[in-house]
């Protein structure tokens, strides 16, 4: 029965399993010098640790960039000057998508940055005299405020519509809770094994997490319920062939990234979040929430997985209710005296911060958005 005031939702039946493989085709830059200079700088890549979504992410840019040379009949590394880059760079910045709207300036630098690398690796290699990327000023990326922030009730809205009634629902609804209660990121969910949750000591192994980096994230004892429910009664049903995958798909096989934010998206639909973003949003309002709720922003970085404390950064903000106290209570166009009671900096802040706002979110969730599009 639904509850009083709901609205019934028609949900879409589960999406129908993809064809095998298809065959490989032929690459239309494959006959180009430049793609074969980017292919022997991937292979270096790999070999010296870069990860495989690093050099996936690489090649989309580095490719885009051949295109346009060809496009102009520059076919050898040694044609591409710094004022040739230059001519790319303002390309990008002139550059319209087909609804019109500009590259954001963290597209442009996504674009621009690889080939700094890419440069710089043929000129250790001698297939270049010099780098001329190497004086290639990238687009600074502006600090703006952040899209979207889920509420605490939101979160719980989109959390209550996963049926747990079915084994389907059941899983959505662990992979839910456990996204909201680690802050992990879409990939780090997907390759988790059943050897990387520890229920006794409450922790979640991250293997080869962002950056080819192990962490160990502490889970909540309400995530790790549901997860001990999915583990024995719906995983059990969804399995075809054994593996070690923690979460599978309906068809008994692992789940990818693109399917963890595929179930978010449709549960804030269910819910009418009509927010831009799908598991980036759990990820950032873990972070806000606990920051809101007295955490220390140092131990922020360590559970999202930071090596630098500004990215950490990214993902936090000053409570708007302190900074409303604040203006309350300091402003001198107020309508009522103040309490005689003192504001206390925010929980987890230092006194300095509680005067920022919103910082930005910047990088990441750019990353994200385009990996999206």
């Amino acid at each position: 029965m639904p509850r009083k005031g709901q609205k019934l939702k028609t949900r879409k039946p589960a999406a129908v399993k993809p064809a095998g493989s298809r065959k490989r085709e032929i690459d239309p830059l494959g006959h180009l010098a430049l793609t074969q200079y980017m292919e022997a700088h991937f292979e270096w890549m790999l070999i010296t640790g870069y990860s495989r979504d690093t050099v996936r992410a690489r090649r989309i840019a580095i490719r885009r960039f051949i295109v346009w040379c060809d496009e102009r009949g520059i076919a050898q590394p040694a044609d591409i000057t710094k004022p040739v880059l230059e001519r790319y760079q303002r390309h990008l910045f002139y550059y319209r998508k087909p609804d019109g709207a500009p590259l954001t300036l963290g597209s442009q630098h996504g674009a621009l940055a690889p080939l700094k690398t890419w440069f710089k690796w043929l000129a250790r290699q001698n297939h270049l005299l010099y780098n001329p990327a190497s004086e290639l000023d990238l687009p600074k990326i502006p600090k703006r405020l952040p899209r979207a922030i889920l509420s605490v009730q939101e979160v719980e809205a989109i959390l209550a519509e996963a049926d747990a009634a079915t084994p389907y629902g059941l899983r959505d609804r662990a992979m839910l809770e456990l996204l909201y209660s680690t802050g992990l990121r879409r990939m780090e969910i997907a390759g988790l094994a059943l050897y990387d949750v520890d229920s006794n000591r409450r922790l979640v192994f991250v293997r080869v997490g962002k950056g080819a980096k192990d962490r160990v994230v502490p889970v909540g004892k309400r995530a790790l319920a549901w997860l001990d429910r999915y583990l024995f009664e719906s995983r059990p049903q969804l399995l075809a062939v054994p593996h070690e995958a923690l979460f599978i798909t309906d068809y008994g096989e692992p789940v990818s990234p693109a399917f963890v934010a595929d179930r978010v998206k449709r549960y804030m639909d269910f819910a009418e979040v009509k927010k831009p973003g799908a598991t980036h949003l759990l990820r950032h309002a873990m972070a806000t929430h606990m920051l809101e709720a007295g955490a220390d922003v140092r131990v922020l970085q360590a559970l999202l997985g930071h090596a630098n404390l500004n990215t950490t950064e990214i993902y936090t903000h000053v409570s708007i209710d302190h900074l409303r106290a604040i203006h309350d209570a300091t402003h001198p166009a107020r309508l009522t005296l103040p309490e005689e009671t003192p504001i206390k900096p925010a929980p987890g802040l230092r006194a300095t911060a509680a005067a920022q706002f919103l910082d930005a979110l910047a990088a990441e969730e750019d990353a994200v958005a385009d990996s999206l599009a």
